[in-house]
């Protein structure tokens, strides 16, 4: 369930005044590379509240994973036998705020459709070529599950459709974000940043200046453009080059369409900011999925259903679409780094062209 990350972001890390330092403590888990990056204090300190963080990644790593045993796993179990299983507050609590986002969506974003994430190779650490047969991803498309099937009696959860299978890979790395969020700031950091294969929250600011990440290109090894991140802010980002595999000249991302049970083809990232609130984090994971199903030409009006602002979109062909205030953001990033004169990645969209530059869409309608 946990993959690696959809979302690449390279990070670029403000210079910070000669009193305060940066303390980084780096794990491994959820299938991805963690950074938890501490501004300010003592190493002994940071190396504690690290401590603490990776120990609750792999607690929730533990819990919800998708095909290794896990409360997640007995409770598809349970779903496939007819039967109710015993979960907690914080599975109910999960499930119940991934369903709104689903109804929202109008279904695109589906975490019940695990059986034909399954049929297609992805609950699996080493992914191979695939090629299902046409009539069992009929089978799972026409059961149509839902988690509008599950039933709550306190935290005991149940089904009305045996089809349900829950999947969280594209939910649960941003609940985790905001449980580290949580928990750094009760420990009263000045400044974090934490990055999950990716999936990045800042909390606070370290100095005089916001964080500063830099959005990878998709399709090589530079960045489509640098923004700043600033406190209770989270990004994140939907891809298609680091769980997929190539089929009869295909990319077939893991990121599949409920609607017709394949892959999606057509987009190769969708990068989106979310801010405020108490779950960032999640909502800047599970909203660039819709996003990314809908593709190049729906994808404003799915970003308007789901009151996405900041939103950036890298299509299959490598051209750029942009929300007109996701562009004022890059823009001003761009702004203070020449003012600053600092040696970070400028924004460019040509980066992502390797025969001609990109197209650069920005707040308008896609115009092909």
């Amino acid at each position: 369930m946990f993959t690696r990350t959809l979302l690449a972001l390279l990070l670029f890390l403000t210079a910070c005044s000669g009193e305060e330092r940066l303390y980084k403590t780096r794990g491994h888990v959820f299938g991805t590379t963690v950074d938890i990056t501490i501004y300010g204090g003592s190493q002994q300190r940071a190396d504690l509240l690290g401590a603490e963080v990776l120990k609750e990644f792999d607690r929730l790593h533990r819990k919800f994973h998708a095909w290794e045993p896990s409360m997640l796993t007995a409770l598809n179990d349970s779903i496939a036998k007819g039967e109710p299983m015993r979960a907690d507050a914080e599975m109910v609590g999960l499930l119940k705020s991934a369903e709104k986002l689903s109804v929202r969506s109008g279904l695109l974003f589906n975490p019940t459709i695990g059986h034909l994430i399954r049929l297609w190779g992805f609950q699996k650490n080493d992914i191979g070529a695939q090629g299902p047969p046409a009539a069992e991803i009929k089978r799972w498309v026409d059961a149509r599950p839902s988690l509008s099937d599950l039933r709550y009696n306190g935290n005991i959860i149940s089904s009305v459709n045996p089809a349900v299978m829950i999947d969280l890979g594209g939910y649960a790395k941003g609940y985790a974000l905001d449980r580290a969020a949580a928990l750094l700031r009760n420990a009263h950091v000045k400044a974090a940043l934490v990055n999950i294969g990716g999936n990045v929250i800042a909390i606070g600011q370290p100095g005089e200046r916001p964080w500063q990440v830099g959005i990878r290109d998709p399709r090589g090894a530079g960045t489509v453009a640098q923004i700043a991140l600033r406190d209770n802010e989270a990004i994140g980002t939907s891809g298609d080059y680091e769980r997929y595999f190539m089929k009869d000249g295909k990319r077939r991302p893991h990121i599949i369409d409920p609607r017709s049970g394949y892959p999606i083809d057509l987009v190769a990232s969708v990068t989106i900011i979310a801010s405020g609130g108490r779950d960032p984090g999640l909502r800047s994971d599970g909203h660039s999925k819709p996003l990314f199903i809908t593709g190049p030409r729906d994808w404003q009006a799915m970003a308007e259903k789901l009151d996405l602002k900041e939103v950036l979109m890298v299509d299959a062909q490598r051209n750029v679409h942009m929300t007109a205030a996701m562009q004022a953001r890059i823009a001003g990033a761009e702004r203070r780094e020449h003012a600053g004169n600092l040696a970070s990645t400028r924004v460019t969209f040509t980066t992502l062209a390797t025969a001609s530059p990109a197209s650069v869409h920005a707040g308008a309608p896609d115009a092909r």
